[in-house]
């Protein structure tokens, strides 16, 4: 059977075809991916506004062309945070099923935070120790503390980067007051994590796709060569050098940002917020190991589907 999975984040509007294999594997197909920042101008407002809402219906009509020429068995849709926030989120999803034919499910951040532990136990080599997974989307950000077998602890916070900036709105570059109420900010919003892991004390931290990639990408292109992230579906980062690049982007501007090797122009303006993110998480739980998971959402409903739960 083929598949055709549409993760429709809030930045970006994600699709993946793979054909579901006889003896119990996937194989993939094709996978791309288009800009949409469906949060831009309105997602602290909860509101979807009309040029974002027309990029995205429009991204949504392009996948769907390409579905077709894919000719696959089935179609699932999942819309997070920058859809199921918004007042006119259902408005959204009627639209995409009148100009688009899609049908499409909004999850809630505790679904979303399961999938996305789905997808990266795909990519990345868990073990029985204890692991912090985040993922820090546009409009939302889930941590989830697990092992290999077992989820222990997961969360949804308002706190993607899209939302973020909207929110702070700082100046470029970012002052060093804009930093630190931004942090301050961050480490009182997530006090429910800080006691999570002290109840279930962890041994590393996993970050999956988005600013993760892009911080990956930037460290291959600066220190070593974009060689090592290819066919590889995980990586273990050196924090010596994410902390260098933490520091490059705090005091860059956005024009530096632009030529920046291996940081994507969808990321640029978001990248700052989200290596503050980072670097807050990294210093506040003392984390001394750090990998990257290619995978998230959609692996995760794609591993779910193989196994018959979607």
């Amino acid at each position: 059977m083929r598949l055709a999975i549409i993760d429709l984040g809030t930045n970006t509007f994600n699709l993946l075809i793979a054909d579901l294999l006889k003896d119990g594997s996937y194989k993939r197909v094709y996978k791309t991916k288009i800009a949409v920042k469906l949060g831009e101008g309105g997602i602290n407002n909860n509101h979807i506004e009309p040029v974002p809402f027309k990029r995205g219906i429009k991204a949504l009509k392009k996948h769907k062309e390409t579905i077709d020429e894919y000719v696959v068995d089935k179609i699932i849709a999942f819309a997070t945070s920058g859809i199921r926030s918004a007042s006119n989120g259902n408005d959204f999803v009627q639209k995409a099923k009148e100009k688009a034919g899609l049908d499409i499910q909004v999850i809630s951040g505790e679904r979303e935070a399961e999938l996305i532990y789905y997808g990266i136990r795909q990519a990345v080599k868990l073990s029985d120790a204890t692991s912090l997974i985040i993922d820090i989307g546009g409009g939302s950000t889930e941590f989830i503390i697990a092992n290999k077998d077992t989820i222990f602890w997961k969360e949804s916070f308002l706190l993607g980067a899209a939302r973020l900036l909207e929110r702070f709105n700082p100046s470029d570059p970012m002052s060093e007051k804009e930093a630190e109420t931004l942090n301050n900010y961050l480490i009182a919003e997530l006090a429910p994590l800080f006691e999570a892991v002290k109840k279930y004390p962890i041994t590393e931290m996993v970050g999956s796709s988005g600013s993760f990639d892009s911080l990956a990408e930037m460290i291959a292109h600066k220190y070593y060569s974009i060689d090592i992230l290819k066919d590889v579906t995980e990586y273990t980062f050196n924090l010596e050098d994410c902390y260098q690049i933490y520091l490059q982007l705090l005091t860059s501007t956005k024009a530096e940002r632009i030529q920046m090797p291996g940081l994507a122009e969808m990321r640029v303006d978001m990248m700052v917020i989200s290596a503050i993110f980072v670097h807050l998480i990294i210093t506040q739980l003392d984390i001394e190991k750090m990998r990257l998971s290619r995978y998230s959402l959609k692996e995760g409903v794609l591993a779910q589907a193989v196994l018959g739960n979607i």
